[in-house]
């Protein structure tokens, strides 16, 4: 498994310019943009053992992560 973190950037490398538009224009894409960093950063702490966690919480912090990266995808599909 890889412990590489999962940036906005790097997941849509295509829409860079688009997310840091829609971070600064978009109070909605902002929020929905800081709880998916948020969010990733908590997964890669528990997956380097920076802050371990169980593997029900870690599953539960993945389904989040995909919800709102299937959120924001919607946004910059438009």
């Amino acid at each position: 498994m890889s412990h590489t973190a999962h940036e906005l950037a790097d997941e849509f490398p295509e829409h860079a310019e688009k997310i840091s538009q829609l971070k600064q224009s978009d109070a909605h894409f902002a929020k929905l943009s800081d709880a998916y960093h948020e969010v990733n950063r908590a997964i890669h702490r528990a997956e380097t053992d920076v802050e371990p966690t169980d593997d029900l919480h870690m599953q539960d912090m993945r389904k989040e992560r995909m919800s709102l990266k299937d959120q924001i995808w919607s946004m910059l599909a438009v």
